[in-house]
């Protein structure tokens, strides 16, 4: 498995390819995250035990659009089932997509219990309980600065995190090694990372401020239960779909693709081989 490196502008690429993808199974793929949403939903509602099941799952979760982009990619449809591709591969890829869980568990309970340090708590109440940010705590200095430490530290997370998955699943890695891998890939191909966030930022940005705009022409409103409120909220998932949908080509360009998107979707900058990133 080798590790490659690309240059910045095919941030731009992924963004592309990953709407190209959503696009070919818009509802199937809308649907599939849906259903991930509200069953994480569901499993948060189940006190203490609930969250952190969530937390675990959430590796096999993006492993499951991964793999879903693939299908679509490839012309066939995605199906639910996808969910639990995760328990359908055998013990061993079980025990390891578990472990990445628990230790992505274990990171982002540890990002929220510094945070706590900081102000007592209220923001991982914010975050987790969705409790209301009232304007005293917005210009409380403590929730301040639990908020930008807990921002900071899930950066690093989510670099450890972001080819993980797929590092399990298609090149059997064992979970130590495919965070360590991931975190690489995510350091060497910063500039094409950094232009991936900053369009994806932009995107949302402006996609919020168009239909804030046009609700309110059109007096839809912006209210907690309105029509615009409602459009923002379906906007941000299919955005967050589409998100996902990247995921697969960021992985295929990093490291050596998988049999099964070796020939889909071709790269529009092919990326420069760097030194072997590891045994397989």
């Amino acid at each position: 498995m080798k590790l490659h490196i690309v240059p910045a502008k095919t941030g731009f690429t992924w963004v592309k390819l990953g709407v190209q993808a959503f696009r070919r199974q818009p509802m199937a793929l809308a649907a599939l995250f849906f259903i991930s949403y509200v069953a994480m939903k569901l499993l948060t509602s189940v006190p203490v035990l609930g969250s952190i099941a969530s937390l675990v799952l959430l590796p096999s979760v993006t492993l499951a659009m991964m793999v879903a982009t693939g299908e679509s990619i490839q012309g066939h449809r995605p199906t639910p089932a996808l969910l639990l591709v995760t328990f359908r591969k055998g013990r061993q890829h079980l025990r390891h997509m578990l472990l990445l869980g628990v230790l992505y568990a274990l990171g982002f309970l540890g990002i929220m219990g510094l945070s706590a340090l900081v102000d007592g708590g209220r923001f991982v109440q914010v975050y987790m309980d969705g409790m209301p940010v009232t304007a005293q705590m917005a210009s409380d200095p403590s929730f301040q600065k639990a908020m930008w430490l807990a921002t900071l530290l899930s950066l690093p997370l989510s670099l450890l995190f972001w080819h993980a998955p797929g590092l399990v699943h298609w090149h059997g890695i064992p979970p130590i090694k495919a965070l360590f891998f991931s975190m690489m890939a995510c350091v060497r191909n910063a500039g094409a990372c950094l232009v991936f966030l900053f369009t994806w930022l932009g995107i949302g940005v402006l996609g919020a401020l168009l239909i804030s705009i046009i609700s309110l022409l059109l007096g839809l409103g912006l209210g907690d239960e309105s029509i615009g409120s409602m459009l923002l909220i379906s906007a941000g998932m299919m955005m967050a779909t589409m998100i996902l949908t990247c995921v697969v080509f960021i992985f295929r360009d990093c490291f050596e693709p998988p049999e099964s998107l070796l020939h889909e979707a071709p790269h529009d900058t092919p990326p420069s081989d760097a030194p072997t990133a590891g045994p397989n």
